[in-house]
Formats: C-alpha cells, structure tokens, sequence
C-alpha cells in the first residue's frame, strides 16, 4: 500500500535518513524544513502521513500538530512526532496535541515501518468512509478530529483484558475520569463481551494465561461486531516482535510498560475519539444512502429504488421461470384533494395512503412511491390471481375508511384505480411490463374509477 508521506525536520542528514527508508518501501515523500513549510504543503496537498520534528526554529512541532488537528481540512491526517525527547510529559503534551503516535531518535527501522503501514492503513479506510459521506453531502463531522483538551465529553466505554487483578485496578483507576472500564481475565470471555456490547476501545495485556494475546487481536479484528473497535495492546519492555505483529494485524496502538498514567489516557482518548469520529461518518453514509432511496413523506422506497430493483426481480423471475406481478395505484381525484384542503392536506392523504398500502401488501412485496400520487407494489412469486386479491384488498381499505386532515379534523373520503400487469413469456424488460399495468391503471379509470383492472389490451 504506498502514500504520500511528508517528513519535517529541520536538519537535512535526518531528512535524508527518513526519506531514503521510506522510498525503500515505495512511499512518495515530501519535505520541509520548518513547521510553517509544512503547514503550506498540507493545505495545497494530499498528504496522508505526517513524520513531524518538535524542536525545530519558528514554530515547534507542537503547535504545528495543533493547528493541523483544528483545521477540518487537514484534522484527518495521521502525525507521528519523531523526536529526542523522550519524557513521558513530551509524549502527553503530543497526544493532548492531536499526535497519533512518537518514535524517539535514533528511530528504529521495525518501529518506524510497522507504525508508517498501520497509520496508513488507517488514513485508507477514514479517506474512504469521508468522502462517501461527504459525496452525501454529510456535514458536521469533519471536526471530531480536532484537539479536545477537557476529555471526551461522554466517557469511552473501555475493555480491559488483563489476567492479573493489580494490573487491572492500575488500569481502572488510571481510566476512572476518562472512561467506563470492564475489566476481564478471560481472553475468550472477554471476546463473546466485546462481541455483545458497544465498547470504543479494548485494551489487550501482552501478558495472557495460556492464551496467545496476537490470537486474540486477530478474533477481534476477523468478527464482524468487532472489526472497527480500537485494540490498545499493553506490552513489556523487548517485545518488539510482538507490537510488530499486533500492528500488522490491524492493532491501532501500544504502549509499553511500566505505564505512565497519563500518556495510557491520552492514548485512551485518541483512540476513542477516533472511533466516534469513524461511527458518525458511517452513520451519516448509512443515513444518506436509505434518504437516497427512501421518500421523505411516506417511508416508502422511491423511483429511484424501484428503477434499480424492478429489473433484477424480472431479470431472476425470467431466470427461474417464477412468475412476476406489477400493481399500479393512483389516488382518483387527487388534485381535488390538493385544490380543497391544500398541499398539507394532500400530503396527509398521501402519508395515510402509503399506510394502508403496507397494510395491504405481503412481506417480500416492494411498494414504492412513483411519483406524485401514483404508488407501485411489485410482487415476486405472484401470478395474476393473486395480485388481483392483493389489489382488491387494498382498494377496499382506501374506500373502507375516510382520510382525516390534521389541520382541520376534516374526514375525506378516497378512493383508488389499481392496474395489474403479470410477467408474459413475451415481455423482455421490466419497463414493459410497467407499461402494461399503466394502461390497466388508465382502463380502470376511464370505468369510472375505483376498481382494479388487470393487463389492459
């Protein structure tokens, strides 16, 4: 997988050390010298890792991930602060920053490219989900990235695997202001939890009893309830082997004992903020995609839905040799309706319609809206008799029940023209069939109106 990564330093023999390892791997790579540099490539460019120096002229690397992490424009991109110093205090004061991570100098190669391919991998995966929701137009995400110096607002909801029970306490207390901490021994226990209930991150003790913890990030990140929690693994000093796997793996972070407390909860936040950062977009994609295919008004699927799916459920009803039905509803004197009670008369009509036709149809029947007052129910596995009992009985609840307006208390009484059109051995597309349940609908208007007609001649 190759990006484009931005190194910033201000000493050209590190640049040059970076750069050379990371073209190695097939990355492109960008440099600055200077974090104002740095901030101009990031406005004018797609860059989707940044290997920021903190002590350099002009601005540090500080408020360079600062100001990044509060631009909506550049809040998303992954930045790993490459430094000397090496105090947990460096490490808090990055996180509070908005840093996703730290390699202190000398940096090690194995580090470097197991944090460069999973923070990519990373990047991937938000690029994504972002453009999705914003080629739907989503809005109001785009900030959950940026620096949050008071916390999370509502507390994470934390997994803590760990065997030893002082360990777990540490931890717990550590956690107690940022987030609700389950804490478990059981690695498998803890999985079937994770699996059942909405943790925003799992936090995983190298150290498990009889049970491989890499076996356990890979469970978590093969189920599908569990793929997009975060994995924190805790390991001990020297298992460099085990972080590369956990990251290769799909782990989002790790830290090494002892643990300072507050880099644990920086790292705690980072990570869950994150997550809800993710949750939203996909709920806003989610969102978008039923309001692309859903009519506002009624609830029912759309044109739109029906054009797509009325020519699979021909093309697989000519495959099988099943038969295949199109009901057309039209509300008769509907532009009355507009005309003596106003639109939102009519729009109480039509919301109480779409209800009587759910009420009327099966389960594996699709009832869309068409357009104005002309709603469509297509009826897999359903020859011409059966719709016909299907269309009556719908008929009958329109006339059976007078429609009330809401802004007046008005009763009205509606009724429906039903035309009916089955799949024919002749028929090549769904279009033609349409039209032939179209002119069934026109027969039963000009036969004076509610009554169901089937395959108009």
């Amino acid at each position: 997988m190759t990006a484009r990564i931005l190194v910033v330093d201000d000493i050209p023999a590190n640049v040059k050390l970076l750069e050379a390892r990371l073209m190695a791997e097939y990355y492109e790579v960008l440099t600055a010298a200077d974090g104002m540099t740095a901030l101009s490539i990031c406005e004018q460019t797609s860059v989707d890792l940044i290997l920021l120096d903190i002590m350099m002229p002009g601005i540090d690397g500080f408020e360079v991930c600062e100001r990044l992490k509060s631009n909506s424009r550049t809040a998303h991109i992954p930045v790993v602060m490459v430094t000397a110093l090496d105090q947990p205090s460096d490490r808090v004061r990055g996180l509070k920053a908005g840093a996703d991570d730290f390699l202190t100098k000398p940096v090690n190669d194995m580090q470097l490219m197991a944090r460069v391919r999973s923070l990519v991998r990373f990047k991937t995966l938000s690029d994504e989900l972002r453009l999705r929701a914003e080629t739907a137009r989503s809005v109001g995400a785009s900030d959950l990235l940026a620096p949050v110096e008071n916390g999370l607002g509502e507390p994470g909801l934390v997994l803590l695997v760990e065997p030893r029970a002082n360990a777990r306490d540490r931890i717990t207390r550590a956690l107690s202001q940022t987030a609700e901490v389950t804490a478990i021994s059981d690695p498998q226990a803890a999985l079937f939890d994770a699996a059942e209930k909405p943790y925003e991150l799992v936090i995983i003790s190298s150290l498990q009893e009889d049970y491989d913890p890499l076996r356990l990030c890979s469970q978590i990140r093969s189920l599908e309830r569990t793929r997009f929690i975060p994995v924190l693994v805790l390991a001990e000093q020297g298992e460099d082997e085990l972080v590369l796997r956990a990251l290769e793996l799909g782990v989002n972070d790790y830290l090494l004992r002892p643990l300072d407390p507050n880099e644990l909860v920086a790292r705690c936040i980072t990570q869950i903020r994150r997550k809800r950062y993710n949750d939203q977009l996909r709920e806003s994609l989610t969102m978008s995609v039923e309001m692309a295919v859903t009519d506002p008004l009624t609830g029912l699927n759309n044109r739109r839905y029906l054009d797509t799916h009325l020519q699979m459920l021909f093309d697989r009803s000519k495959r099988r040799g099943r038969p295949l039905s199109v009901i057309i509803a039209d509300i008769d004197h509907f532009k009355a309706v507009n005309d003596t009670h106003g639109h939102e008369g009519g729009d109480d009509i039509l919301k109480d319609f779409a209800q009587r036709v759910r009420g009327a149809v099966r389960g594996a029947d699709l009832a869309c809206r068409f357009g104005g007052e002309e709603f469509v129910i297509v009826m897999p596995d359903t020859p011409d008799d059966i719709a016909a009992q299907v269309a009556e009985r719908l008929r009958e609840a329109v006339a059976g029940q007078a429609f009330r307006i809401a802004a007046t208390g008005q009763d009205v009484n509606i009724t429906t023209s039903i035309g009916i059109a089955s799949l024919e051995a002749g028929d090549s597309d769904a279009a033609g069939m349409l039209r032939r349940a179209d002119k069934a609908l026109y027969a039963a208007k000009d036969g004076g109106r509610n009554r169901v007609v089937s395959q108009a001649a």
